[in-house]
């Protein structure tokens, strides 16, 4: 009974590395509980302790407080590495950097849905865009990411025995890890040039019944263009993103009795800002308009493994690159991380992508984690769509 389930707990078990995610590989490693690995240790571990915090001001620091905004939206952007802070200039932006918001010459919505690590992680976004103005608009955007059915097999694991319970099947339930945001961004343009944005932020997470969480911050923007070069600048999480967690500790008693280790405790953690700088060109090239894009994320949270780093400072650059013929058709290419792996040399995942126009209708998809140490996760796919109202 015991090497049956073990097999259909298996069959279940996401893959092994995770050091993309931010995921502490020790709550990958199989031990000889693997029965229950699988379930609510993994999740609790990532999303709860996160592993990896610091103390700061009396506060512990989170170096992966909100990642699962750190993949960003949209398959253009995705199939673009992501190198999009000079280039958002649609209802997008509202993520990406809210001063290309006054971009939006009239109302935009848009949907996209990815499946990243084979299906693993489903994500969703949804967003529209309002001009108040010929220099000022509203965008609003939200967002899930989730992991769905997972097994939660507290209860079916004997620790006084060291073994599955009989018949432990029964005992098997399944959850949701979900996390949620509500994006609010305003652009402003000021000059020709020149435009500026904030976006305030709202996220909700939780792991099943057993912990949950609200954060809240802001980020701020500017954007500034020439016929020819876009650059822009963002502080994601300007403010300081505060993430207040709620553990019932009841539901978990079980942890300790099966692992040993002891439980985990709600507070409040702080995700630290990141800036954000872009720089893109334009050039005209026979088939069409080629864009050239490259972004470097600075952040100061600690977590410098596999990165270019100065101190506590780590480099993130992203490089991207767009064909559009004829204003209709695209293709995309580019690199969403570029990290350096001891043993390994420097590790690169592209992505690429496609896009279709027609009229007021845009259709986009994009493919990820192909290659590179992330590959072994699985591929990511992305579509999203895009419509834009008549003025």
């Amino acid at each position: 009974m015991q090497s049956a389930v073990h097999r259909a707990v298996k069959r279940r078990r996401a893959p092994k590395p995770a050091a993309p995610c931010g995921i502490p590989q020790a709550v990958w490693t199989p031990n000889r509980k693997d029965f229950v690995t699988r379930s609510v240790r993994f999740f609790l571990m990532m999303l709860v302790t996160l592993a990896g915090t610091d103390d700061a001001l009396g506060q512990r620091v989170a170096k992966y407080g909100a990642d699962f905004l750190a993949g960003g939206v949209g398959a253009r952007a995705l199939g673009m590495g992501g190198a999009f802070i000079s280039v958002a200039d649609d209802v997008y932006a509202g993520f990406w950097n809210p001063a290309g918001l006054p971009e939006v010459d009239a109302r935009e919505v848009s949907y996209m849905h990815a499946e990243r690590f084979s299906g693993i992680v489903s994500f969703d976004y949804t967003g529209f865009a309002v001009p108040f103005s010929d220099r000022s608009v509203l965008g609003v955007s939200l967002i899930r990411s989730g992991v769905n059915d997972i097994k939660n097999t507290l209860d079916a694991w004997d620790a006084e025995r060291d073994q599955p319970i009989p018949d432990p099947e029964s005992a098997i339930t399944t959850f949701s890890a979900a996390d949620y945001a509500l994006l609010v961004a305003y652009g402003k343009r000021v000059t020709q040039a020149f435009s500026f944005g904030v976006t305030s932020k709202i996220i909700r997470r939780n792991i099943g019944a057993f912990a949950t969480a609200w954060g809240y911050s802001m980020d701020i923007g500017v954007r500034y263009r020439t016929p020819s070069w876009h650059l822009g600048a963002t502080v994601q999480d300007v403010t300081t993103m505060l993430q207040s967690w709620s553990v019932d500790t009841d539901r978990l008693a079980a942890i300790q009795d099966v692992f040993g280790d002891d439980l985990p405790e709600g507070g409040t953690e702080l995700v630290l800002p990141v800036l954000r700088l872009g720089a893109s060109r334009l050039m005209d090239v026979r088939p069409g308009l080629l864009r050239l894009a490259m972004d470097m994320d600075l952040s100061f949270d600690g977590a410098t493994s596999y990165t270019l780093s100065l101190g506590s400072m780590a480099m993130h650059p992203r490089l991207g690159a767009e064909l559009v013929v004829a204003d209709r058709v695209a293709f995309r290419a580019g690199f969403n991380r570029i990290q350096f792996v001891d043993g390994e040399g420097i590790d690169l995942t592209p992505s690429v992508g496609t896009g279709f126009r027609w009229g007021r209708a845009a259709l986009d998809y994009g493919f990820g984690d192909f290659a590179g140490l992330v590959s072994d996760l699985g591929y990511s796919h992305r579509i999203s769509a895009q419509y834009r109202f008549a003025d």
